[in-house]
């Protein structure tokens, strides 16, 4: 099968080769031919999330260059998971981690193709691992383990003061042995993942060569963090997950639409599939015109029909539209409506109690401080029920009102709003 020979020219440029073995062994291998690679995903929570989509789209892209990907979702290493600076994990019940590894599975299929001449594989490490004992687990992958090598580990060396277990000690074990596996079954000889887990990448190359005298490549795409420095991956209500259950399209759409302006361009390189010409030309007017944030806007188009679909991106853009007051409250679904004011804020109120006026309601939302306050904006024109301007401060909503038969909008001027479920 051809494959694309700037491939990794391509990873280069969008920033997604922070390391790598040998490069120019790397090179030679993805143009030579089409290399079985993989890349894990572990299911410590019931959702992917930002970070994992990095490894989702560059595994698209290897895809597309004519090679061919091993899903590998971590039945097994999801029982313990990687150690992390935060401190010990909290280990989950088998049930949990298998229901949860069903979630993660159905999560990456829609983005891999698995069919043609490099189609898909999606794995589970739970298979090779359950029926292993100790002693051969010991005797076959521990021998090859020089304990130095592993008290070197960036992330082991930061947590031996505050203290880790040998359960996550011994992680990097397991996450090389399902490389071994994978390049003794399937003939596997490329994996990826974020930095963070640059000694487990190499602890597989480095087995499969003391193991089986094999050659094997690995490289690490780098952790997305803000212009400061510090973690993406967090939006108003918790972490950015790709399950829609967890952060409805609105919000997802909303968070990419808010990103800094200068980490568009990044972002843009990294999460999307434009080509290099078109990202740099919106880059460039971007540059000219930040106050347009057309780069925001394509990025939160691209990414949420990614991940979502088109008609999510769609919904996500209307409501935006409505609650910023060009766009027909009435028409949005009952769904994306309860997103887009769950996100903002909402407040609830009793129907049995009867409903408030409306002075009473921009108070209790938070649009306002105090009463006067309300009856202020009233009488300046800045208070808006349903994006229809209130001229009455003791204006009291009838069920007519209700959008989706228990919502209330309001707003304050042109960008504040709240929402009011009626229950």
């Amino acid at each position: 099968m051809s494959v694309d020979p700037n491939l990794l020219d391509d990873l280069a440029w969008r920033g997604l080769l922070a390391e790598a073995t040998d490069r120019d062994a790397l090179r030679a291998a993805l143009t030579e031919g089409s290399v079985r690679f993989y890349v894990g995903f572990d299911p410590t929570a019931p959702s992917l999330h930002m970070g994992n989509l990095v490894q989702i789209v560059t595994a698209m892209r290897l895809q597309k260059a004519g090679h061919t990907p091993f899903a590998l979702v971590g039945g097994a290493t999801g029982m313990i998971g990687d150690p992390r600076d935060s401190g010990e994990r909290t280990l989950n019940s088998l049930e949990t981690v298998q229901e949860w590894t069903a979630r993660v599975r159905g999560q990456i299929e829609p983005f891999l193709a698995f069919e043609g001449d490099n189609a898909a594989t999606m794995v589970n490490n739970h298979d090779w691992t359950q029926g292993l004992s100790v002693i051969d687990f010991l005797r076959d992958i521990g021998k090859h383990f020089p304990v130095n090598r592993m008290l070197a580990r960036e992330t082991v060396k930061r947590r031996l003061e505050s203290g880790i277990s040998y359960t996550e000690f011994s992680y990097v074990l397991l996450q090389s042995m399902d490389f071994l596996t994978l390049f003794r079954e399937h003939g596997v000889t490329l994996q990826f993942g974020g930095s963070d887990q640059w000694g487990n990448l190499t602890g597989g190359v480095e087995l499969i060569r003391r193991a089986e005298g094999g050659s094997a490549h690995a490289f690490a795409t780098p952790l997305i963090t803000k212009a400061d420095g510090t973690k993406y991956g967090k939006t108003e209500g918790g972490a950015l997950w790709l399950d829609p259950g967890l952060l409805a399209p609105y919000a997802f759409h909303q968070f990419w639409l808010n990103v800094e302006d200068e980490k568009v361009g990044e972002l843009l390189r990294v999460f999307t599939f434009l080509p290099r010409a078109e990202i740099e030309d919106l880059e460039a007017r971007h540059a000219e015109k930040p106050f347009l944030r057309e780069a925001q806007k394509v990025l939160a188009d691209e990414v949420t029909t990614l991940v979502h679909g088109a008609a999510e991106t769609d919904g996500a853009k209307a409501a935006a539209q409505a609650l910023f007051g060009s766009g027909d409250i009435t028409a949005l679904s009952a769904g994306t409506l309860a997103a887009a004011l769950g996100e903002a804020g909402a407040i609830t109120v009793e129907r049995a109690a009867g409903l408030p006026d409306i002075t009473d309601l921009l108070v209790r939302s938070g649009l306002v401080k105090s009463k006067g306050e309300a009856r202020r904006a009233v009488a300046e024109g800045g208070a808006y029920l349903n994006n229809v301007r209130v001229e009455d401060p003791e204006l009291v909503p009838s069920t007519d009102d209700l959008v989706g038969g228990e919502w209330l909008v309001l707003r304050r001027g042109k960008k504040r709003f709240a929402g009011v479920r009626i229950a």
